[in-house]
């Protein structure tokens, strides 16, 4: 089973374009200070958007990843690892 268990994080966003966010964290902060100018709290508006947009094509794509290899697999080698192919889509999402 572990072996479908894809790279995923706990929290943040991977690849490049996690490090591109984090450039914007580490260069305007990740929440502005109270009574900082309105250029930066609109900064960390966008950083927070393309953060979470970021994070949700990802989960997406290792979901897709995961999906694809369990559909590759024959019915007797996903009872081998406790699975039916009902099974796939919640195995995919994280919510097994």
């Amino acid at each position: 089973m572990s072996a479908y268990d894809t790279f995923r994080t706990d929290r943040g966003t991977a690849g490049l374009a996690g490090r591109i966010g984090s450039v914007f964290v580490t260069g305007y902060g990740a929440a502005p200070a109270k009574g900082a100018s309105v250029s930066v709290e609109i900064a960390a508006g966008v950083n927070r958007f393309f953060s979470a947009v970021t994070d949700m094509i990802v989960e997406w794509h290792e979901a897709r990843l995961t999906r694809k290899s369990l559909d590759a697999l024959t019915d007797r080698e996903l009872d081998d690892i406790g699975l039916t192919r009902g099974d796939i889509e919640m195995v995919a999402r994280g919510r097994w």
